[in-house]
């Protein structure tokens, strides 16, 4: 987008929002004069109970949505006074939250709600939050009371573009208190897609990545709950998100140092070495981030083609012809009859292994049904994609296929990610001496949890901040 493009729609915006501010203003003293008391207790109230219980509780919230059809997880979240529901697409390769916003929009895809509409809450520019956000140059300011602008570019050259708002934000904790902390986040109003008929049905992104600019930091930021996040997403659909460590086991979760970052951009356990059924693949040092934001998993040109030459040796032989004509993924492959699930090829494929040499030999397992689908025309793909060829260069994704049926847990405070088996068909029992039994081998019999929002077949795009 041109600069003086962009410089337009930015003025238009900060007009049409100075008028809502005047408007506010002239309401009468006495509403207003309401208003800011009832900000003024609010604000004791969240401090009262921050002081007495400082990162002493999580928040948990319930997922929705798979793999494959819908090719994304997301979290209702009720944003705004009074609260209204938002369908946010779960993104761990991204740190800023945004919403798609009336300011009046420029450019908006379709969402499950009406769209979010600020209203006297602007983030300036002298705001540090704004600061923060613009690292490492700072904002585009010409003076400290402007409007904070940003714009976040994915990969598949998706974008949004718009002004920074500050809102309450309703969350229930695992302690059972409810509060309501103001946070910053995006309202945008020009977003572009690579493809509209695959993209989300979003409201818009959580982002949570290890930024001074994510909601988890912000709470961090007001005492409210520990720098932790984790997911649980079912194969089955659905799952849970939370925020802050009370959920996390004690025992068992194998734990990897953060690759540090001077941005602190990726969630990264740094070089692995894959490995296809106990057998090297002579890739070693393989760089990989763990992105939420993006369906499937992707490996560099150079680490896909060995991994793919040895998984179609390995099918020699066996009843599996290449499904040229099933464009679901790039590499699909039909039997004798349509197949109803991955159990039904899963004697076929062997078990993928990143081992992390300087994590004490910590192994990440994907079992078949951690990198295949089945498609709605009974034909099993390959999760597993060439990165190199959709613009990602070296970089290595882990995505949310390959984190099916694993706590995940981000711990931006002790620096180190970890992961463990779990039954993420259930919300867990946050009481530690009735987790028993809640932590699953990784084949177990689950039930299901929630049902998908969506019904209609077709993934989306897949997206990676850069």
């Amino acid at each position: 987008m041109a600069d003086s493009e962009m410089d337009k729609k930015r003025k238009v915006v900060l007009l049409v929002m100075f008028f809502w501010v005047l408007a506010a203003t002239f309401r009468g003293c006495s509403s207003a004069s309401n208003q800011q008391h009832s900000r003024r207790k609010h604000t004791l109230s969240v401090a009262a109970s921050s002081a007495a219980n400082r990162f002493g509780s999580s928040a948990l919230f319930p997922i929705q949505g798979n793999v494959y059809p819908d090719g994304y997880y997301y979290v209702s979240l009720n944003v705004g006074e009074p609260p209204k529901p938002y369908y946010l697409d779960i993104d761990t390769g991204s740190d800023l939250t945004w919403l798609q916003c009336d300011a009046p929009c420029v450019r908006c895809t379709k969402a499950p709600h009406p769209l979010y509409r600020p209203n006297n809450n602007l983030v300036l520019c002298k705001d540090p939050f704004c600061a923060s956000l613009n690292l490492p140059n700072g904002p585009k300011c010409e003076t400290p009371e402007e409007q904070c602008d940003y714009e976040i570019e994915y990969a598949d050259h998706g974008s949004s573009l718009g002004v920074l708002v500050k809102d309450i934000f309703q969350l229930r904790f695992t302690n059972g208190s409810l509060l309501r902390p103001h946070l910053s986040f995006g309202c945008g109003y020009d977003q572009q897609v690579s493809d509209a008929t695959s993209y989300p049905l979003m409201d818009g992104v959580l982002g949570l990545g290890g930024g001074k600019s994510s909601i988890v930091s912000q709470l961090h930021g007001q005492g409210l709950t520990r720098n932790v996040i984790g997911h649980c997403f079912s194969g089955r659909g659905g799952g849970f998100l939370f925020f802050g460590d009370d959920v996390v086991p004690s025992s068992g979760v194998v734990w990897t140092p953060m690759l540090h970052s001077s941005l602190n951009k990726h969630y990264s356990p740094g070089p692995t070495e894959l490995i296809y059924g106990g057998q090297h693949t002579g890739v070693k040092r393989l760089f990989v981030v763990f992105d939420s934001g993006s369906s499937y998993s992707y490996f560099n040109s150079q680490a896909y083609q060995a991994f793919i030459s040895l998984v179609r040796k390995d099918l020699n032989g066996k009843p599996l012809r290449e499904a040229l004509d099933d464009r679901t993924l790039p590499v699909c492959w039909k039997g004798p009859k349509p197949f109803k699930s991955v159990r039904d090829v899963q004697k076929y494929f062997k078990l993928v292994v990143l081992s992390f040499p300087n994590s004490r030999k910590a192994q990440l397992e994907f079992p078949p049904e951690a990198y295949l689908i089945i498609t709605s025309r009974g034909n099993v793909c390959l999760g597993i994609l060439n990165g190199t060829e959709v613009g990602l260069k070296n970089l290595n994704i882990i995505g949310d296929i390959s984190l099916q049926d694993k706590m995940v847990i981000y711990d931006n405070e002790k620096q180190q990610i970890g992961w463990i088996p779990a039954d993420c068909d259930r919300l867990p029992n946050v009481d530690r001496d009735n987790m028993e039994g809640f932590f699953l081998p990784y084949a177990a019999s689950l039930g299901i949890l929630t049902e998908s929002y969506h019904s209609t077949y077709g993934s989306r795009e897949d997206k990676y901040h850069e």
